[in-house]
């Protein structure tokens, strides 16, 4: 949540004196004077005063969610159940949003959150927010595909992406287990990486987003709440 919009929903004022407030170096988050007026916050997360009233409002919510094949990565859908459906707690649900997106026969981890801001700046390209993914290939993946990730794979057309790191697991003629690290998303990017080196993704997981690893003991459709030591990892993305 923006700061001022924090503050004047805590009661401190219009948005016109809760901006006074900031300005006049009177709010402090953990300690540090804020000055800048629509910085993302959460009272969860870090202490923000204003003079010496400590706020404890709780701010947003967070999930993580080992999302199934056959649900859409989407709020709304007429056709077909989304992840946010999956989220039981009706009175958050309609607040709520996925982080980026996984396609409907992809599974594992995705970020479920109220917090748009946090949602964006995960999901800006110069944050490099590396994404780890359990592939299985149903061809015999070698050195030349490693290399070829690793210089940058060059869609049909000529769109090139960013160096990307594979590491193989196992390999045979009929089928390859690997995992690849990303720090982009383009619109089906892993199924098109191997495609481009003559390969056909038969399995695609998510593992890991940035700080945040998929809770193992998760099965296919469940979710929880981050924890603290969680979301802690997650606080420097709440900065421009």
């Amino acid at each position: 949540m923006r700061l001022d919009k924090l503050l004047e929903h805590e009661n401190f004022g219009s948005r016109k004196k809760v901006k006074r407030l900031i300005r006049s170096k009177k709010v402090k988050i953990d300690g540090k004077v804020v000055t800048c007026e629509n910085q993302n916050v959460d009272a969860q997360l870090q202490e923000i005063t204003v003079e010496d009233t400590v706020i404890t409002q709780k701010t947003h919510e967070y999930f993580m969610l080992n999302k199934p094949q056959g649900v859409v990565t989407a709020v709304h859908d007429k056709d077909h159940q989304t992840v946010v459906d999956l989220i039981k707690e009706e009175d958050y649900r309609q607040k709520l949003y996925p982080v980026g997106r996984l396609d409907r026969d992809t599974e594992g981890l995705l970020l479920i959150t109220d917090n748009g801001q946090l949602g964006y700046q995960l999901l800006l390209p110069h944050k490099n927010v590396t994404k780890r993914y359990e592939v299985i290939v149903n061809e015999r993946l070698n050195d030349e595909d490693v290399k070829s990730f690793q210089e940058g794979i060059v869609f049909h057309g000529g769109e090139c992406c960013k160096p990307a790191v594979l590491s193989i697991l196992s390999t045979s003629d009929n089928e390859s287990r690997a995992y690849l690290d990303i720090d982009e998303g383009k619109f089906h990017q892993v199924k098109k990486m191997f495609l481009s080196v003559g390969k056909k993704v038969t399995f695609l997981k998510r593992l890991k987003m940035g700080p945040i690893e998929l809770d193992q003991q998760l099965k296919p459709g469940e979710y929880r709440r981050l924890t603290p030591k969680e979301l802690e990892t997650l606080l420097p993305y709440f900065y421009k």
